[in-house]
């Protein structure tokens, strides 16, 4: 009796092994401003080879406005930034009548400004570990946890670093082992931005990228667990001219008008102006839409529905949005900070209308499909995409699992 409960025991303790190791792990990996075309621009030996045994997409839409913060939140929430509350690196928040920056420490680390569910709550609320390596909320207390290890933005920490860090995490006893592991790192955005999109800086970042996914893959080779890798950006980049025209003056459709008759919040390519006297709404507005060249002017109920950007009460009354090329500044700022390069890199233009916006998904693994090549999407469909993998019902989103669920093996 005593040998048959033995047998049965280990049987079952065998049986709960093979599961746990055979139960699917996503890695997903944010190349920071790595644009949909740059593949296939620069040659990249092991992402096209990462590309020929996985999933490509034809490019992937980011959300708007298209810059890191609030993409990267978005493709771990499923939300549009309207919904999640992100809505820009840098905005104003009337609720505590403060700006939240990306570089203010406090703030990023903050959970009032993070709405919605991030994945690795998701995991961990479905009772299995998270990791981050870096990654946009992953160092907030969203919905009363943080991934179960995650480690505060420090970008000095090496690429290299980085990537062992999985391998480390994936090692661990699987009681401890997390199913989902996000991963970020920025070289290809800031040689974008410092050069332009179509430098040899930026080819040297981009081929940096391909080595760290050369060094990733080959690594879980030695790991003998499901492991899916996900390829992503928030972003693409978009290569700007220094010509006069390129600079929208900001002092010239404002003059008139005091810091008590409105707020305003310049975004680079776009801006946003809460209105404090609401006597002068209609003429604020007059005056800036009869000087605006090379940009638009939305009342907030005009804001074309395509951008998902209306509700959100981080959203200014009014939303300037330059055309693609264009970016506005004030006289003082380019006092400051004179612009001196030939070109540069910018993003956050409307990624419908500015094909550079476009950003990658590539996806590798068992439980993924080979050799396929999908139509472009948009980034909220990322977050069903790695439920689903995982064996996860999400929660109502704007992300739709139908999406992206057709190349997943069956």
């Amino acid at each position: 009796m005593k040998k048959t409960l033995l047998l049965c025991c280990g049987l079952l303790i065998s049986l709960v092994s093979v599961a746990q190791t055979t139960k699917p792990y996503v890695v997903m990996v944010s190349f920071d401003g790595f644009r949909y075309d740059y593949a296939q621009k620069y040659p990249v030996k092991h992402i096209k080879d990462f590309i020929k045994k996985g999933v490509a997409a034809e490019k992937m839409y980011p959300a708007y406005p298209s810059k890191t913060f609030p993409n990267h939140y978005t493709l771990v929430t499923g939300l549009y930034p309207d919904h999640h509350g992100l809505i820009d690196n840098t905005f104003y928040d009337a609720g505590r009548d403060t700006f939240y920056s990306i570089r203010q420490r406090d703030k990023v680390e903050d959970a009032y400004y993070y709405g919605g569910l991030p994945l690795w709550q998701l995991v961990q609320q479905n009772g299995m570990k998270s990791a981050s390596f870096f990654w946009v909320g992953s160092e907030a207390k969203i919905a009363g946890e943080f991934p179960t290890y995650y480690h505060r933005f420090d970008d000095t920490v090496p690429p290299s670093n980085r990537v062992q860090a999985v391998f480390d995490w994936l090692k661990l006893p699987e009681a401890d082992r997390p199913h989902l592991i996000t991963i970020y790192f920025s070289m290809v955005d800031t040689k974008g931005h410092d050069f332009g999109p179509n430098a040899p800086e930026t080819q040297a970042a981009v081929m940096q990228a391909d080595s760290l996914v050369g060094m990733l893959m080959n690594g879980l080779k030695s790991i003998k667990l499901p492991v899916n890798v996900i390829l992503t950006s928030d972003h693409g980049m978009y290569e700007m001219q220094n010509k006069p025209e390129t600079f929208i003056i900001t002092d010239k459709f404002l003059e008139g008008f005091t810091d008590d008759d409105f707020r305003f919040v310049n975004n680079s390519t776009h801006a946003n102006i809460f209105i404090k006297n609401k006597a002068q709404a209609d003429k604020i507005y007059e005056q800036i839409a009869a000087k605006a060249t090379y940009f638009k002017i939305y009342k907030r109920a005009d804001i074309p529905a395509s951008l998902h950007f209306n509700s959100h009460p981080r959203i200014g009354d009014m939303l300037l949005v330059a055309d693609p090329g264009f970016s506005f500044y004030s006289k003082e700022s380019l006092i400051k900070k004179p612009e001196k390069r030939k070109v540069w890199g910018v993003h956050g233009f409307d990624p419908y209308v500015t094909p550079e916006m476009g950003a990658i998904f590539y996806a590798n693994g068992p439980n993924i499909k080979k050799g396929v090549k999908i139509p472009a999407f948009q980034n909220i469909h990322v977050y069903p995409f790695v439920a689903q993998l995982l064996g996860i019902t999400p929660p109502a989103i704007d992300g739709d699992a139908k999406v992206l669920g057709g190349i997943i093996k069956k």
